[in-house]
């Protein structure tokens, strides 16, 4: 194998894996350095979100919705299946093959466009070279005309919950259950934590959600954490607010933690507990001192616009950077930093890029929230629409929430949506593609939708900004 490359990634995450093949397709010799290994001692392509994050988790909640409907639904559709079991090895077993299926075509993906896999922890020397460590201790010097950084993130781990891999898991852990714990705790009221909570709440755990922030999802916009929060609690889910934890202890096989509250100290015990708080960039021991690379106060490795580091020809991307830990906004970043190497003046739109919690009814967002918008003195106007009013939703029995989307006072321009309801990841994309073209909000309202169809509601909403809308009673205008 050759020493020398175009672009050496550090990373075979999705910010990773796509800068590798976006570099490789530009006709740049690319190796990708990856620490992570398979059973059989090869690299395991992916990352966190392929292996144990993004898609083993959506498999899951696939998985527990279908069984819940079966269980809970389907009689509204005269439809009796009598007694309904779930065998959760086997739900691990598909989640497993789903996986395993997706790596692959990662691997075959490297192959045909000539990517180099090379296995090891890669660390970043001066004068853009990268030293790969692999896991016997033999050490290697790769020489890259550009490196790319793509380490990724941690969990975050708590003192008062340290993670013990059997009743203390991290989310990792949280895919692997065997069983169905009776009781569930789970530290954290984030979008992992909501996602994996929901999981093993559908099959029939008992689910306590311990959030140590007063608010609510409080990345979202306020009218729809609170509406989530609403569906969530009536699903079941006991979500408690202002709830600190402060201790944990191992007994018999389960977890009792202690938290405190505004009303006190208080205890629960639990078969299983999830640590959900948050993840941290993979920043530590990833490049020399004379490196040329600074890290902030949080860890996160210092670039610009463009995602360039204060060392030269040296570029980080997707967690390991500032911004949303998102995958997709990583894949960007990582085509954006190939295409600029090969001489291409690409540039991301960090206004336009989507954040999804996928509950069910799913959650999904881009651009500003109402909140944002009145702290910066931005004039707007929002028009809202329930999925009950939506013939599609109720025709599916899935109604719950409601599309609200936010334009500019003045010009109309459409400056946010925000959607708990049926398929929100794939609605509030319509919106992310119009904002992406400069789009108003009369721009959707003149634009004709299929009918009946859950995108419909998108329209009302968009028509409500200027109260406008068919299928609810608009609200009178402000004077």
């Amino acid at each position: 194998m050759s020493d020398k490359f175009d672009v050496v990634v550090i990373g075979a995450g999705p910010a990773g894996y796509v800068a590798a093949i976006k570099a490789a397709q530009l006709g740049l010799s690319t190796a990708c350095v990856e620490q992570w290994l398979d059973d059989k001692g090869k690299v395991r392509l992916g990352g966190t979100c392929l292996n144990v994050g993004c898609i083993p988790s959506k498999a899951l909640l696939d998985s527990s919705q279908k069984y819940h409907e079966a269980v809970s639904d389907f009689s509204v559709h005269g439809i009796s299946v009598g007694e309904t079991t779930i065998d959760v090895p086997a739900m691990l077993e598909r989640k497993d093959k789903i996986v395993d299926q997706l790596t692959g075509g990662v691997a075959g993906l490297f192959k045909h466009n000539g990517v180099t896999p090379v296995a090891g922890t890669g660390k970043v020397l001066a004068g853009a070279k990268v030293e790969v460590t692999d896991k016997d201790g033999n050490v290697q010097i790769l020489e890259a005309v550009n490196v790319i950084i793509a380490a990724g993130s941690l969990p975050v781990n708590i003192p008062p919950a340290p993670v013990n891999g059997d009743t203390i898991v991290d989310s990792t852990g949280a895919l692997e259950f065997q069983a169905i714990p009776e009781r569930l705790g789970v530290i954290g009221a984030g979008v992992i934590g909501l996602e994996l909570g929901s999981v093993w709440g559908r099959l029939g755990a008992e689910v306590v959600v311990l959030e140590a922030l007063d608010e609510f999802l409080p990345m979202m916009d306020a009218q729809i954490s609170k509406e989530t929060a609403k569906i969530l609690r009536k699903q079941g889910l006991d979500i408690r607010l202002g709830a600190r934890v402060t201790a944990s202890e191992v007994k018999d096989g389960k977890v009792l933690v202690s938290y405190s509250s505004a009303d006190g100290e208080h205890s629960e015990t639990f078969d299983k507990l999830i640590v959900a708080v948050g993840r941290r960039p993979r920043s530590e021991e990833l490049f020399s001192t004379d490196s040329g690379l600074t890290l902030d106060e949080r860890g996160f490795i210092f670039v610009n616009e463009f995602c360039e580091t204060e060392a030269p020809h040296v570029y980080a991307v997707g967690d390991v950077v500032r911004g949303p830990m998102l995958a997709h906004k990583g894949s960007e970043e990582g085509v954006m930093v190939a295409e600029r190497i090969a001489g291409k003046p690409a540039q991301l739109n960090y206004d336009c890029i989507p954040s999804v919690v996928y509950t069910h009814p799913e959650v999904a967002a881009v651009g500003k929230t109402e909140q944002q918008l009145k702290a910066e003195g931005v004039p707007y106007k929002s028009g809202t629409f329930p999925f009950v009013a939506s013939g599609r939703a109720l025709a599916a029995n899935d109604s719950d929430g409601l599309v609200k989307l936010l334009a500019h006072e003045e010009t109309d321009r459409i400056l946010g949506c925000h959607i708990v309801g049926p398929s929100a990841a794939d609605l509030v994309q319509q919106v992310v593609i119009a904002m992406e073209f400069g789009s108003s909000a009369e721009d959707l309202a003149l634009t004709v939708f299929g009918h009946p169809t859950l995108s419909e509601a998108v329209h009302e909403a968009a028509l409500a900004v200027d109260g406008h809308a068919i299928h609810i009673a608009n609200r009178k205008k402000r004077k």
